[in-house]
């Protein structure tokens, strides 16, 4: 089934022209058509989807819907609207995105397909890298899953220049320790967007993710 058509991404290409209020309010109700309204029905049907795997997820597509409007208060870039459409499909949804689960971007030039843990407080990240260090092989394993790999290659995210002491021995064995993030990409090309098979496809991303992400959500929020 085809969810979005060629009018998704061409409201973003011309928008990327016309990056003004004035404009946006003068298509609003293009918006809302061709963008915010098919973006929302999709996230119901693939938010159903992956409840028939995990009853456990809990969230609607309102509460996983990032805003288009972009944070202006600490960006020299002051252009008021995103040029992409993303959402946060995860118990957290977009208000702690903490929780690891499946984030969409949908750009007109690409999709970004990401998962993991992106924002770590102090305590999580701690907790976290105290398991790595009890339990070297268990991430290790993970990312080498084949259809991890096959789907997103390997885990990224920053890296710290100086460990915790209790961790420094152990990072210089398993470097993993010494990521301050772990969260993982695919980038995929934007005809993406208007495929019969998208839903079908973002699954078999969210199956390849789902053991990594359970792992760190056994960790992050026990």
């Amino acid at each position: 089934m085809k969810y979005f058509t060629e009018s998704f991404t061409s409201f973003f290409n011309e928008l990327a022209i016309n990056n003004q209020k004035e404009w946006f309010h003068a298509n609003k109700k293009r918006y809302e058509s061709e963008v915010k309204k098919p973006f929302e029905f999709f996230l119901s049907v693939l938010i159903a989807a992956i409840q028939k795997e995990d009853p456990s997820l809990s969230i609607s597509p309102k509460d996983c819907i990032l805003r288009i409007n972009r944070d202006l208060r600490f960006s020299k870039d002051k252009t008021p609207y995103n040029l992409h459409y993303s959402a946060v499909v995860s118990n957290g949804g977009r208000k702690d995105k903490s929780v690891p689960g499946l984030f969409l971007r949908f750009m007109p030039d690409e999709v970004g397909i990401m998962g993991g843990a992106y924002v770590l407080d102090k305590d999580q990240l701690f907790n976290l890298r105290s398991d790595i260090k009890k339990n070297p092989t268990t991430l290790k394993v993970l990312i080498q899953e084949e259809s991890f790999k096959a789907k997103f290659g390997t885990i990224q995210g920053e890296e710290s220049k100086r460990m915790p002491v209790e961790f420094q021995e152990a990072s210089e064995k398993n470097p993993l320790l010494l990521k301050k993030q772990f969260y993982f990409v695919s980038r995929r090309e934007s005809t993406m967007i208007t495929s019969d098979h998208l839903l079908d496809e973002l699954m078999d991303y969210w199956r390849a993710a789902r053991p990594l992400n359970e792992y760190l959500t056994s960790i992050i929020h026990n």
